[in-house]
């Protein structure tokens, strides 16, 4: 049964008849890139490359595998793969028979993977056999008990190989392909994002609100075909999707993947590969500045480094600036559920890099209204709203807070902000309480609820304290329950393990105390543990 959305007619039309939703699906780009330059390399990752031609052939392979599996249009794939060139292959085939991607980060354990297959009903899911240390073909296999809907379990290092290999196309009629191209209206994204209520929550994207998120960029950062693109950030973050796997095939460019972040070997890739563009969150970039072979190698291509989820600090611009003056950094906003909302401008003053979020992208609006939801003027702070082209189409399962989370046609991004008289955003804080480390969200109601779990602890509140590098990090607050032993990060830590939890999750400090701040009504002030612990080490 396919997943109710909030997209109707009237809002097809509008975007449509504004030219913002082409009715183009990311496979439309393949084909004409592979027919139009088949030989031209598609994308680099730490263990082969494919040239354009090659990877329609294995796209096109994947597609009728799946069909032959069982998988319809509508259906659920999920992959819970590293940034392989088979992260991109399993994508695009989904997307040419109309199924539904569902992309899994892979530090994700058992507790989100449970809970995400489960909810998705995936027909089908391709894990790894191992990365990094971790069993994921182990995992998935304990898991599979509680996925009904599961038919196959595809690991790459192993069955995947043989399913990849098979020529499917002697089995299959490959016409079948054509007739099964999706309507551009239809869900071709399923990405969760980290939950604020406890779970996470099943973001839809559409073709066109996919394929619409990016078609800005190329004027306003100045892309082309022979750009060369890099994505260390995870394809099955937003970030990692739009701007990794897709982007480059939009542009008919190149792109270099990197499926273990570290700074060294970024400078030795830009240097071999002529890399002109990549996005990631903002330690990244002090990564890359304090990489001890910076000054060894040629970075003079590379022309943009998009800063997301976090602010630039205005002593690593000048750094920037210092060691790479080549290289332009733009600071960015946007949300699982609305994409790439802002970002700088090439040529933006420092104050507008350093002190904003950037610009609106075209066709996104953005507004601040107050607790009524009345628009507030420039440099005034309130809740942010957005709307446009690039929102999502809903939550899976969860129609009524798909609901719940517009005011009209606008989204509640549940961000506090300000905008000022050019236009330019800027994000002051956080309505929901979500710690952004590094720009990564830590979902802080899901982990206090886990903890809440420990046998041990009586109360329990999660906050962020600030962290030079990351911005901030989580710190557990606990108050034990009378004559419990002491409770110390090693054994917490432990616990989350055992309980499933995604260590990127897992707070990185703890503060025992004999109890936590409270309102007169009794709710936890939490402004007042940031205060109290921030400044402890």
């Amino acid at each position: 049964m396919p997943f109710a959305t909030i997209l109707d007619d009237e809002l097809i039309e509008a975007h449509t008849r504004a030219g913002f939703w082409v009715d183009r699906t990311i496979t439309d780009h393949l084909d004409e890139v592979a027919a139009a330059t088949p030989d031209k390399t598609a994308f680099v990752d730490s263990r082969r490359s494919v040239t354009y031609a090659q990877l329609k052939h294995e796209v096109d392979r994947c597609a009728l595998g799946l069909l032959e599996l069982g998988v319809r249009p509508g259906d659920v794939v999920s992959f819970q793969l590293p940034n392989w060139i088979e992260w991109i292959v399993v994508h695009y085939a989904a997307s040419r028979i109309g199924a539904i991607s569902n992309p899994l980060i892979p530090i994700y354990r058992e507790r989100e993977v449970g809970f995400m297959v489960g909810l998705a009903r995936s027909k089908v899911i391709v894990v790894p056999e191992s990365f990094r240390g971790f069993g994921h073909a182990a995992m998935a296999e304990r898991l599979r008990p509680q996925w009904p809907d599961l038919d196959h379990v595809l690991v790459v290092g192993s069955t995947w190989d043989s399913f990849a290999a098979t020529p499917w196309e002697e089995r299959r009629d490959p016409a079948e392909l054509a007739a099964l191209r999706p309507d551009p209206n239809d869900v071709t994204l399923l990405i969760f994002t980290s939950g604020t209520t406890g779970e996470p929550k099943g973001v839809m994207h559409t073709h066109n609100t996919a394929i619409a998120a990016n078609n800005p960029l190329p004027e306003r950062l100045g892309i082309t075909a022979d750009s060369v693109f890099h994505m260390a950030s995870t394809l099955a973050h937003l970030t990692g999707f739009l701007y990794g796997a897709r982007l480059p095939v939009q542009n008919g460019a190149t792109c270099v993947l990197q499926d273990t972040w570290d700074a060294r070997r970024f400078v030795e890739l830009v240097a071999e590969h002529g890399i002109t563009y990549t996005s990631a969150a903002t330690p990244f970039l002090h990564d890359l500045l304090s990489a001890p072979n910076l000054a060894g190698h040629d970075l003079s291509s590379l022309r943009r480094f998009c800063c997301m989820g976090a602010p630039i600090p205005r002593a690593l611009v000048r750094e920037a600036r210092r060691k790479l003056p080549g290289m332009v950094v733009l600071g960015g906003w946007g949300q699982t559920e609305d994409a790439l909302v802002t970002l700088g401008i090439p040529g933006d003053p420092d104050e507008k890099v350093i002190d904003t979020d950037g610009y609106p992208w075209p066709g996104m609006r953005i507004r601040v209204v107050d607790a009524d939801g009345t628009e507030l003027p420039p440099d005034t702070e309130g809740r942010l709203q957005v709307t446009g082209p690039f929102l999502f189409v809903g939550y899976a399962e969860r129609l009524e807070m798909t609901r719940a989370s517009f005011d009209g046609e606008w989204f509640d991004t549940g961000d506090l902000a300000t905008i000022d008289a050019d236009g330019y955003l800027r994000i002051a804080g956080r309505t929901k309480d979500v710690i952004i480390r590094g720009g990564e969200n830590i979902p802080v109601a899901y982990v206090e609820n886990v903890l809440y779990e420990h046998p041990d602890v009586d109360e329990v509140a999660v906050v962020a304290v600030p962290d030079p590098r990351l911005q901030e990090r989580a710190c557990a607050c606990l108050v034990l329950k009378p004559g419990a032993p002491g409770l110390d990060l090693e054994k917490l830590r432990a616990f989350l393990a055992e309980k499933g939890v995604a260590k990127q999750y897992w707070p990185e400090r703890v503060e025992v105390l004999d109890q936590l701040p409270r309102t007169a009504s009794g709710k936890i002030q939490k402004f007042q543990l940031r205060a109290r612990v921030g400044g402890r080490r």
